[in-house]
């Protein structure tokens, strides 16, 4: 991250990085990391490394008490090359009463390494399930006819439930209507089967559709805010 100047964590060099197995009920339902060696019920997830010299870090909830071992929270950083404020923006206040800063990372720490599973901001609390959207991206984005890297999952609150819906948008190359049946009728059918997730809204649309960052990624929010525009303005 840049807020610690170089890095948080890092694997060493020539090491390869140690990929976590563990349940995704576990993972969706209670927040715990528990190991597993069923691959058709868990997700895989990468190590980040173990924190650098000087650096130290912690995962608390949301009440800020500090968590234990595979439990998932927040990432919390403190170290001695942190940035102390943002330039000309008093109205972000990154640290906690103690100087600990908020990364907005939801991951959890094993055998002293960081695993990261999402962004706080990012998470879809659809039906008690925690869902992660890069998760579901990855699936959508490995199926024939999606333009490689061109997906964007969101959640879509929903008051009368109670709960956020799950939406996918996906760009494609293709104008012919059977083809795009074909592929939406893809998208949900791995990602049901991969995740055990049901997508709520599957939209397709034409190359360049999605808003990314200045820094190439996707942006979730903005795409959101996109989508439910072009949705009221059919109704």
């Amino acid at each position: 991250m840049a807020e610690n100047t170089f890095a948080v964590t890092q694997t060493p060099i020539g090491q390869q990085p140690n990929v976590d197995l563990v349940g995704r009920q576990a993972l969706q339902h209670e927040l715990k990391a528990v190991s597993t060696e069923d691959e058709t019920s868990g997700e895989k997830i990468v190590s980040c490394g173990k924190p650098i010299k000087g650096t130290v870090i912690k995962v608390v909830d949301g009440a800020g008490k500090s968590l234990d071992e595979r439990q998932v929270g927040e990432l919390m950083v403190k170290s001695n090359c942190m940035l102390s404020s943002y330039y000309h923006r008093d109205d972000l206040q990154p640290f906690d009463a103690e100087g600990w800063y908020k990364t907005g990372d939801k991951g959890y720490i094993a055998d002293s390494e960081i695993y990261i599973v999402g962004r706080s901001k990012d998470l879809i609390i659809n039906a008690g399930k925690n869902i992660y959207p890069q998760d579901i991206e990855a699936i959508v984005n490995s199926v024939a006819g999606v333009h490689p890297g061109r997906a964007v999952v969101f959640g879509v609150e929903d008051e009368r439930e109670g709960t956020e819906l799950i939406a996918v948008v996906a760009e494609v190359d293709t104008d012919e209507a059977i083809i795009r049946k074909q592929i939406t009728q893809s998208i949900r059918q791995q990602v049901g089967r991969q995740s055990d997730i049901t997508l709520n809204f599957v939209t397709l649309v034409d190359k360049g559709w999605l808003i990314k960052t200045s820094s190439g990624k996707i942006a979730r929010g903005k795409n959101r805010d996109k989508w439910l525009e072009e949705r009221q303005a059919q109704f």
